[in-house]
């Protein structure tokens, strides 16, 4: 299995803004081979900022890279800098390969 996460800051007081982008959103991810499940998470709360965190878990990590050579990713990620005011720099990528599962 391997996770794919996003790390966003967003500028406090626009937290529905941004929470509302992604629920109007489309993925472009039903049916993407190898797709698993998707969440946003909402984590603590800073003085100038929130921190997000898209989730993604896919089957394995050439899953993952597949999607976003694909035109699915490309049409998820359309426009997608449109919104800049929202955040406080650039997403921080992090991905993670499943090493021990219970």
């Amino acid at each position: 299995m391997f996770i794919a996460m996003n790390r966003f800051r967003i500028v406090r007081g626009r937290e529905a803004d941004f929470e509302g982008l992604w629920a109007e959103r489309n993925s472009h991810l039903d049916g993407v081979p190898g797709f698993l499940e998707f969440r946003l998470l909402k984590g603590p709360e800073e003085e100038d900022h929130t921190l997000y965190a898209s989730h993604s878990t896919w089957r394995d990590r050439e899953a993952f890279i597949a999607w976003t050579r694909s035109e699915a990713f490309r049409k998820a990620h359309a426009g997608a800098g449109e919104r800049r005011d929202l955040y406080l720099g650039h997403p921080h990528f992090e991905g993670f390969e499943s090493v021990l599962d219970r």
